[in-house]
C-alpha cells in the first residue's frame, strides 16, 4: 500500500510540474493535477470493463490473424 500511495503522490507532483512548466499558472496546474486523475480512473473503470468483450477480443483475434498472413509485419501484440 505504501508503494501504491507514494506512486499517487508522485503523479500529482508531476503532473502539477508539468503543467505548471508548460502555463506557467498555478491555477491551472491545480485545477489539471486533481481533475486528470479523475478522468483517467473513470476511463480506467471503462477500458477493464470492456477489455475482455467477446467483440474486442473477436477484433483482437482478426488483426493477428492479418498480421500472421504479411510476415513482414508481425510483431507480438
Amino acid at each position: 500500500m505504501a508503494k501504491t500511495a507514494s506512486f499517487g503522490i508522485l503523479h500529482l507532483c508531476t503532473s502539477f510540474g508539468v503543467t505548471y512548466a508548460l502555463t506557467g499558472n498555478v491555477a491551472i496546474a491545480g485545477a489539471v493535477t486533481f481533475v486528470e486523475p479523475l478522468v483517467n480512473t473513470v476511463m480506467h473503470h471503462f477500458f477493464d470493463k470492456y477489455w475482455g468483450h467477446p467483440r474486442l477480443q473477436a477484433a483482437w483475434a482478426q488483426l493477428r490473424g492479418r498480421l500472421q498472413s504479411h510476415p513482414q509485419h508481425s510483431q507480438p501484440i
